[in-house]
């Protein structure tokens, strides 16, 4: 083996308490990190018995940008590296990784370093005394900010922009993630000089982009693009994505997850940084990321309880107690300021008859698919499941043309007698401001259709 020989190297590795492969990196003649092989290893880093003496890194560790850059520095800058990351999600365990320069014998063209580690099954809060000051004092000046405001918008807006800083980066923004409603939201953004709005961004982005993500970063810890090389990587694996970037002049990006109970439920995004510290970042943005996750987590179940505590579980819709605070809401705003505003009752006229010849199971897919109808035409209204078969929607948004026009839709695609079927009476307020009376207005002229279709269809059951 040039530049030292492999009896010289397997005794070095065999020294060593832990498990321990010496790396062999080579320049290319750019200048630029070339193959990666583990030339030498001892037999605790390779507890399975397999022999990856020879291979390249990634027959043993996950694939890794950062880590070959580190590596390469190690190699040929003659730099130390000494982390302590969650790794937990990967392996199971908290590792710290240590990586020492090593001599290479006068070879031009291949370059060598040692590489051990550690696992821990729990995070060892001590050995966080092992990173620099500077990342130090950034990580507890994060968590002391995620201590300082009840707001958590606030708060994520005030830590996303102290990233940003650091990083030195373009743009950098926080987002959860919710897969049970199939949806994303951008928590918090940070743009260098406002020069983007990175909701607007996002707005154009479906969800099925975000949802890709976690297939992408399933082996390693977070995505990391450094270059176009990088990005055509990641381009041959998920093309929509990566159009994104660049469509939005993404150059390099650093996506870490915010891991709770072993689920990812939301991300920082950082784009544009300066691809020469990236050892140094990286750490940094794994040790914030941890401390995130759980504010995040946090956020995301007071979430659900104040969602749970509105939402009608049927049909998708807000609930009768979510109706009455909004309407005491809307009458007050209403009367002060008197614009245009329409409301509409839809009673499922086949509930009951579905109820009670076909089960409740037909009853609750009933439900659902009522629903969605509703969801679907009244996209931008407030919808409400008023009582057990009456709907209730309030539009404070659409011209009196143009609230019409969803009534005949949803006629339109509620019209099936053995299935769903809604009878409509809907009233628009142009100048009263007087929503209380627009309500039983409205709900009286959809009596009068619900007492014509009964009438109309005697079989059904009221």
């Amino acid at each position: 083996m040039s530049g030292i020989d492999y009896s010289t190297l397997k005794s070095i590795v065999n020294l060593c308490d832990m498990p321990c492969a010496i790396m062999s990196v080579e320049k290319k003649a750019d200048g630029t990190c070339g193959e990666i092989r583990m030339a030498a290893t001892n037999s605790k880093f390779s507890m399975t018995g397999e022999d990856v003496e020879g291979l390249t890194y990634d027959a043993k560790l996950p694939k890794d940008p950062k880590f070959e850059d580190i590596l390469f520095k190690a190699a040929w800058e003659n730099e130390h590296y000494h982390a302590y990351i969650d790794t937990s999600r990967l392996y199971g365990y908290w590792t710290e990784d240590i990586i020492i320069p090593m001599n290479n014998g006068g070879d031009d063209k291949i370059g060598y370093c040692q590489f051990m580690y550690n696992l821990s099954k729990e995070m060892e809060s001590g050995k966080y005394s092992m990173i620099s000051p500077d990342i130090a004092s950034f990580v507890i000046r994060t968590c002391i900010n995620l201590r300082k405001d009840d707001d958590f918008y606030a708060t994520m807006a005030t830590v996303t922009k102290d990233i940003r800083e650091f990083t030195d980066s373009f743009a950098a923004s926080i987002m959860t993630v919710s897969k049970d409603m199939y949806q994303f939201e951008v928590v918090s953004e940070s743009v260098r000089n406002n020069l983007k709005n990175l909701h607007d961004v996002f707005a154009d982005i479906p969800y099925e982009v975000v949802e890709s993500w976690e297939e992408l970063i399933s082996e390693t810890d977070c995505i990391i693009i450094r270059n176009e090389q990088d990005m055509k990587d990641f381009e041959s694996k998920a093309p929509e994505w990566v159009q994104t970037l660049r469509d939005n002049d993404v150059r390099s990006l650093i996506l870490a997850p915010f891991i709770h109970q072993n689920m990812i439920i939301g991300y920082l995004y950082i784009t544009n940084f300066d691809v020469s510290h990236l050892s140094r970042l990286k750490d940094t943005i794994e040790m914030v990321s941890f401390f995130l996750a759980s504010e995040v987590a946090h956020h995301i179940f007071i979430d659900k309880l104040k969602t749970l505590s509105s939402l009608d579980i049927r049909t998708g819709v807000q609930n009768r107690n979510a109706m009455n605070s909004k309407v005491d809401e809307l009458a007050l705003e209403l009367r002060i300021s008197k614009t245009p505003f329409s409301v509409a009752f839809c009673n499922l006229n086949t509930l009951r008859t579905v109820n009670i010849q076909q089960g409740h199971d037909a009853g609750n897919n009933l439900l659902s698919d009522a629903g969605r109808i509703l969801r679907d035409v009244f996209k931008d209204d407030f919808i409400f499941r008023s009582s057990g078969d009456e709907f209730a929607i309030i539009s404070t948004n659409s011209s009196k043309d143009g609230f019409d026009a969803k009534i005949k839709e949803l006629k339109e695609k509620a019209n099936d007698p053995e299935w769903v079927y809604f009878t409509v009476g809907y009233y628009t307020d142009m100048t009263e401001g007087n929503l209380h009376a627009a309500m039983r207005f409205a709900n009286e002229y959809e009596q009068e259709f619900k007492e014509d279709f009964y009438y109309n269809n005697p079989d059904m059951l009221k």
